[in-house]
């Protein structure tokens, strides 16, 4: 796909105008659907040819490969990218139907009801945001990668993320995301879920913070995503220099808004077992 620049632009009707209700009938797959492997440092193996067929007709199992290698892209990514040229990774959150390839382009308004296959789909793809950096490095990623999703009502792309404000033990059951870009494998751990105004006039416009120019600028993010938490998440601390995560979807009980999912990349020395000790600090 082409290099995507930095250049501001406003994400036109981010993602929700209402909530989308589950498709009825067969089942068909406009995006591919998958299975992840459990090994951490390896691609996931991906069922489906992007093609619009039933699933029970789904056979292929597209090639895995290291991440990480300085030679070029992981076996997954090559071959994901010969039914999209647009694919940039794949997202897997263990315990939610979060399970996705992830797309980039120079719009961020077309993949909100076109399939990972480019057929027109209600449920649209989970796409990344247009400026963010997710080459080869995870050190020259974005400070901020930024994912949209829609609230499917069968839990399709980032429904199933509503679960974390219905429910703490689900938080606590789920904190862990993991992100593959073509070429690396990054672990994350969930550290706020705000629900903020998604408004062109929003004071807080997490859609333009892919970058950020100074301390204060990225601990006032956080402060805010922390403040406006369903979920007060007290044993994951942040700070200056960590990456971040954030999945944006509609939020439904009000107009124009959003839930997010936040979430900082492990540190050097950390695993998932890091945080395994106890259970998470967290309070309703």
């Amino acid at each position: 796909m082409n290099r995507i620049s930095k250049k501001q632009k406003f994400l036109t009707g981010v993602l929700c105008t209402a909530l989308l209700t589950a498709v009825s009938g067969t089942t068909v797959f406009s995006a591919v659907n998958a299975e992840v492997a459990d090994a951490p440092a390896e691609a996931p193996a991906v069922a489906g040819t992007g093609e619009k067929v039933s699933s029970s007709t789904v056979s292929l199992q597209i090639a895995q490969g290291p991440f990480g290698t300085p030679n070029g892209e992981s076996g997954m990514a090559k071959s994901m990218k010969q039914y999209n040229g647009d694919s940039v990774g794949w997202i897997k959150i263990d315990g939610t139907k979060v399970n996705n390839p992830l797309v980039q382009c120079e719009d961020n308004d077309f993949y909100l009801s076109i399939g990972f296959n480019h057929q027109p789909y209600r449920a649209g793809t989970v796409f990344m945001d247009y400026r963010n950096l997710f080459g080869f490095g995870q050190e020259n990623w974005s400070d901020n990668i930024i994912l949209y999703g829609h609230n499917m009502a069968n839990n399709e792309m980032f429904g199933s993320l509503r679960r974390y404000r219905q429910d703490l033990s689900y938080y606590k059951d789920n904190q862990f995301i993991d992100l593959y870009s073509n070429y690396e494998h990054a672990t994350y751990v969930i550290c706020a879920l705000p629900i903020t105004y998604g408004g062109a006039d929003a004071d807080w416009r997490y859609w333009d913070m892919e970058e950020f120019s100074s301390e204060d600028e990225f601990n006032t993010y956080m402060q805010y995503a922390k403040d406006q938490s369903v979920t007060k998440i007290n044993n994951v601390d942040v700070k200056y220099g960590d990456k971040l995560l954030t999945l944006s979807t509609c939020y439904s009980d009000e107009d124009n808004s959003r839930f997010l999912v936040i979430a900082r990349k492990l540190r050097a020395g950390e695993t998932a077992d890091s945080f395994s000790g106890s259970a998470p600090d967290a309070d309703a």
